[in-house]
């Protein structure tokens, strides 16, 4: 599909500000996301939030078809939650683990997934093990594949770390897993919205993304899909009357669908908000999305290659739209303030996020550049002409 980047960029608002490269921390919103979201709160406002919700439910209940198609997944599959971290601990502490145990994970690895799996080693004896990444940064499938055994419970794997533009091979995880019979949940949190995503390809059982990133979603809003043949094998960390029916004084009987990870209370608005946002990439296309994110971080990096001082830390056979650079002798941080100073959003990765990525190569920062469709050329000749002062303090 050939896209019409100027009419894009005048249905977000955001565009006219400033440049925003900082897609990965959160995009900005078309003009259709926001009405749909600032309408629901005005009608919760004129007649009350439930009288809202029921006005609404035809909106509401087609987010979870918007999701389902995005991913290929069933609507039963899908549940809608507060954000991508809720989305991803809702489904990890659904499982069950024995001392013993082990959890294989990759090195870039994010840090609340990380922090999770040594709060289950400290509780349960699980061994946690980083499966070690190829030449090119990637996680190695074959090092995946030695490593399996009877006791390997769960491969859990970031698709796109968020330090970085490394795409990890989650198709041919899922084969290890598939081989093996092992559960295998993937953290799409920075893929979901920038490249197609089909879980029946992957081979994941599970899968947790969130709405502000590249769905270009309202913050407040993530979702997780779970596959139909672990639905009878996850009970959630904990229920409440949504989730589950209190079926006599002393019994109870969890959901069937995966809005047994949900609970009552929910941010209506930004429910019916996403799903506006995912019928927005679904009607793009996301092989047209992921196109043109390429190409724009591809021209950024070479460019940053081209100056110098700068070195960029992308690595992966396959990269997408997060672009991560330092220039010698300057923080990152530091250049990251007068860029917004100059009106370009760009964010940082540390270290305390990436322990068993960033710590091994020896990266303590780095700014990270984030494109997504909206963005252009021309922005990236802005950044270009203020990098400079960002560096000198002119």
């Amino acid at each position: 599909m050939c896209m019409d980047i100027e009419m894009l960029r005048r249905d977000t608002p955001g565009c006219a500000n400033r440049v925003h490269l900082n897609n990965a921390g959160a995009a900005l919103t078309s003009r259709q996301t926001l009405s749909a979201v600032t309408s629901h709160l005005e009608l919760e406002a004129a007649i009350g939030g439930y009288e809202a919700a029921a006005a609404a439910a035809d909106k509401i209940e087609h987010t979870y078809d918007a999701l389902a198609r995005l991913v290929g997944a069933g609507r039963d599959e899908i549940a809608v939650v507060e954000n991508a971290t809720r989305a991803w601990d809702m489904v990890f502490y659904s499982l069950s683990f024995q001392p013993g145990d082990r959890i294989l994970t990759a090195g870039a690895e994010y840090v609340s997934n990380a922090v999770a799996y040594l709060q289950t080693a400290r509780r349960h004896g699980v061994s946690v093990e980083v499966v070690p990444d190829d030449e090119s940064g990637q996680l190695d499938v074959e090092a995946l594949r030695d490593m399996m055994d009877e006791r390997v419970k769960l491969i859990s794997v970031t698709h796109v770390p968020t330090q970085g533009g490394l795409v990890n091979p989650a198709a041919d995880i899922g084969k290890v897993a598939a081989e093996f019979g092992v559960t295998y949940l993937l953290d799409a949190c920075q893929s979901v919205g920038q490249m197609p995503i089909d879980v029946a390809e992957i081979g994941c059982d599970l899968l947790t993304s969130t709405g502000r990133k590249y769905l270009r979603g309202p913050r407040g809003t993530g979702f997780l899909y779970c596959s139909r043949t672990m639905l009878d094998r996850m009970e959630p960390p904990f229920l409440d009357l949504h989730a589950a029916t209190w079926t006599g004084p002393d019994t109870y009987t969890v959901r069937e669908d995966a809005r047994r990870f949900e609970n009552w209370e929910t941010y209506y608005a930004g429910k019916i908000g996403l799903g506006v946002a995912v019928d927005t990439a679904l009607d793009l296309g996301l092989d047209a999305i992921e196109g043109r994110v390429t190409r724009l971080a591809d021209t950024l990096r070479s460019r940053l290659r081209e100056l110098p001082g700068v070195e960029v830390h992308d690595r992966g056979r396959r990269q997408c739209g997060l672009v991560t650079f330092t220039v010698e002798g300057h923080d990152p941080r530091r250049i990251a303030d007068q860029l917004r100073a100059d009106a370009v959003n760009v964010s940082v990765a540390v270290a305390d996020h990436a322990r068993w990525d960033f710590v091994p190569r020896g990266l303590e920062t780095a700014v990270r550049a984030s494109v997504h469709y909206y963005n252009t050329d021309e922005e990236l000749d802005r950044l270009f002409e203020v990098l400079p002062r960002a560096t000198t303090g002119r």
